[in-house]
């Protein structure tokens, strides 16, 4: 086997038999776990020794992302053998993980490319935090939910566009319901669509509410349609989950019934 193949066996996600594969996948998590905790670790105000040493660690861990990423990049004609290298090389780079992995190194980086004393700049280093989704890679039940949320993207998009409506909606009625009675807290529709936000969710913040009986019946019917409206996205996820889970049973079954024998019922070597 080639050193490129070699490299592609080991960077892949291995089952229990690759131990190098193994390894490189716990030394991976293992930093993802590390690099987030240094996130939250830099928000406290640290002694000089610690805040230097988590530093150190912040520059090795992203030099060891950034050879993760550049190695899959040359591994990637491996990952798709019917396309030509640079064509799916191309393909990863626009691929999910692929762009969380740049994005997470990416802020390491950019002060580099530009060095300039922005104020605002800093901000882009919390982008760090989409290491988490890193994770994906290497659990099997954070790629059941993925799967799950593509599946159901288009049913999930229209309850969302029906709840973005009816937000709309409750937001605009509850300003000229409460805009005259409460001009300080009614301003605009903007004050209204946090209302509805708040209602719809049923949060309830108590900031900003009505005070009018038309507003109080608005109120009312919004709270009432919040408790069903909002559950929809949660019961087609929840559908979705019950049907992958019976397809994975399903083809375990399959899996289970070709290693017996169809008549003795033995177990074949």
């Amino acid at each position: 086997m080639s050193i490129k193949g070699k490299v592609f066996e080991i960077i892949q996600p291995g089952d229990s038999d690759h131990v190098a594969s193994k390894i490189f996948d716990c030394v991976i998590i293992a930093l993802i776990a590390m690099s987030i905790i240094s996130v939250f670790l830099q928000t406290f105000d640290l002694p000089s020794r610690l805040s230097r040493g988590l530093y150190v660690f912040e520059v090795v861990s992203t030099y060891v992302f950034t050879l993760e990423y550049l190695l899959r990049i040359w591994t990637a004609d491996l990952l798709h053998p019917d396309m030509p290298p640079f064509r799916a090389r191309l393909v990863y780079i626009r691929s999910g993980m692929a762009v969380v992995d740049l994005l997470a190194i990416l802020p390491f980086y950019l002060p580099m490319i530009l060095p300039f004393n922005l104020l605002g700049l800093r901000a882009v280093r919390l982008v760090r935090l989409l290491r988490i989704f890193k994770f994906n890679r290497y659990s099997d039940a954070m790629t059941s939910v993925w799967l799950v949320i593509k599946k159901k993207l288009p049913a999930i998009t229209a309850a969302l566009v029906m709840v973005f409506i009816l937000l709309v909606m409750s937001s605009l009625f509850i300003y000229f319901a409460e805009h005259d009675a409460q001009p300080d807290k009614f301003e605009n529709a903007f004050s209204g669509l946090w209302w509805a936000v708040a209602t719809l969710t049923t949060v309830g913040y108590g900031d900003i509410y009505p005070i009018t009986i038309c507003g109080k019946i608005l109120g009312t019917v919004i709270a009432l349609l919040g408790i069903g409206v909002v559950a929809i996205p949660t019961g087609i996820l929840s559908s979705g989950f019950i049907e992958h889970l019976n397809k994975h049973e399903d083809e375990e079954d399959k899996d289970d019934g070709m290693n017996f024998c169809p008549h003795c019922g033995r177990k074949l070597k």
